[in-house]
């Protein structure tokens, strides 16, 4: 599975255009919100919603050191001195605490860390604040996979493609779970019947199809896992996003 390292710029904006500061706010007005399905699907909903506290914070934002401190970020990232790339998140958040990217790449630097709890209070805190951004939730069900929790990890998928059915990275990941899942039904079935011979056969194929599409448990948030990957990284395990 693979994670996302940088979530979309138009999807963010669109939050932004809802009242979510970050970088880039100043042209939130001309981007569509990310299209969602079912009830509850409202445009831009999830972030109009936001806590007053949020909002108040929204409004106390400094964008422009907020888009210096991620930029700075990043590149501190890509050089992998992670330390100093987080450090200069937490100054940007200081500026803007409720700045958006700056908060998703806390949590793909903090996956990075393998400081896996901190990275998962991350991407839940913004999957509750804004459920109509992707990444994050792609993100989590990576995190999710890596420690076995397929069943989460679907639900966050799932999650994902409805905040946007186009998005692939989810899809792909989601198919990686699928897979593991129906690698448990038959391993249960083989166990609690030792003669069946279909389900021994179907774990068998299932086994090869993986061992060909995740030939790595987990890879780092830049990777493609085999499993399911975060928004950031990819391979069988759920990708994460970039």
């Amino acid at each position: 599975m693979r994670s996302s390292i940088a979530a979309s710029t138009l999807l963010f904006a669109a939050a932004l255009g809802a009242g979510a500061p970050a970088a880039g706010a100043e042209d939130a007005a001309q981007v569509a919100p990310a299209p969602r399905t079912g009830p509850a699907a409202a445009p831009a909903a999830g972030a109009a919603t936001a806590p007053a506290a949020g909002a108040a914070a929204a409004r106390a934002s400094d964008p422009r050191a907020a888009t210096a401190a991620l930029e700075s970020a990043r590149k501190l990232f890509a050089e992998h001195r992670n330390d100093e790339a987080l450090a200069a998140i937490d100054s940007g958040l200081k500026a803007s605490p409720a700045d958006a990217q700056l908060r998703f790449q806390r949590g793909v630097v903090l996956t990075a860390m393998g400081r896996t709890d901190e990275a998962i209070a991350a991407f839940e805190a913004l999957t509750q604040e804004f459920p109509e951004l992707p990444e994050p939730h792609n993100n989590l069900a990576v995190l999710y996979a890596a420690r076995g929790d397929l069943d989460r990890a679907r639900a966050a998928l799932e999650d994902a493609v409805h905040a946007l059915p186009s998005y692939a990275l989810a899809h792909e990941n989601l198919g990686d779970v699928h897979l593991r899942l129906a690698e448990r039904a038959y391993e249960r079935a083989t166990k609690a019947d030792a003669a069946n011979r279909s389900a021994r056969e179907k774990l068998a194929l299932a086994r090869e199809l993986i061992s060909k599409v995740s030939p790595a448990a987990s890879r780092p948030a830049d990777a493609r896992p085999a499993e399911p990957r975060p928004a950031a990284a990819s391979g069988a395990t759920p990708a994460a996003a970039r």
